[in-house]
């Protein structure tokens, strides 16, 4: 099954600062159809204006994972970690048993982002924050692991969840696959271009659901940039 989510029909809040789409149900979006899919709650797509940010919040037993599209986030948290993420890298936050954290972007350019939250497989763990850059030369027409719970990818930034993100870059006409397994889900969002999977077209900032394909293949339609999650 593959059902591609059109930029268009996904939850949207401007918050002025905040330019917010939602792919699944958040805050004051809710979608009965769009809750989630599988492990994979939450994937938002955001805008921050400059010099601007999310102030010190709350979470807990939730993976957060931010992958930055342009521009850069500060992160700050009540554990003393401290960091900046830029284009093109990601930062992990296993929310455990509390933490309390903004994300702010100190630039003078306009930060996007994906916020993807994924359901952890215990609750009441230790909270951690972590993040690591991934040069965009080493995802070129593959798909390589950013985040991971599962087994076997120790070179990723770690999650607490039977999950993993991965990230592809292709130039027009390259073709990608990943060995997804039937018993398993994906969400895979363009965050540049087109592509296609069997024979459907997804452009940039679509969302795309997949269920029951065992080796997912994607072409791409003009040179793309990809972040897709594998769940259960």
């Amino acid at each position: 099954m593959i059902e591609v989510r059109p930029f268009a029909t996904l939850g949207h809040q401007d918050h002025g600062w905040l330019d917010a789409h939602h792919h699944f149900s958040f805050a004051s979006y809710v979608d009965p159809e769009r809750t989630c899919w599988g492990k994979l709650r939450v994937w938002n797509d955001d805008t921050i204006a400059p010099h601007t940010g999310f102030r010190p919040h709350p979470h807990r037993d939730m993976e957060i994972i931010t992958y930055v599209r342009k521009g850069a986030i500060s992160h700050e948290d009540n554990l003393g970690n401290k960091g900046r993420t830029e284009a093109g890298d990601v930062q992990v936050m296993s929310a455990g048993s509390g933490i309390i954290h903004s994300e702010f972007n100190h630039e003078d350019e306009t930060t996007t982002l994906f916020q993807i939250w994924i359901v952890p497989e215990k609750t009441g763990e230790e909270p951690r924050w972590g993040s690591r850059p991934f040069p965009g030369g080493d995802r070129a027409g593959r798909f390589v692991t950013l985040a991971s719970g599962l087994s076997g990818d120790d070179e990723a930034l770690a999650i607490r969840a039977d999950a993993r993100v991965v990230g592809a870059t292709l130039r027009a006409g390259e073709t990608a696959t990943y060995p997804l397994g039937r018993d398993r889900r994906a969400y895979l969002v363009p965050a540049a271009g087109a592509v296609e999977i069997d024979g459907q077209r997804a452009s940039s900032r679509d969302g795309v659901a997949i269920s029951g394909t065992e080796t997912l293949s994607v072409t791409a339609l003009e040179d793309s940039e990809l972040i897709m999650v594998d769940v259960a």
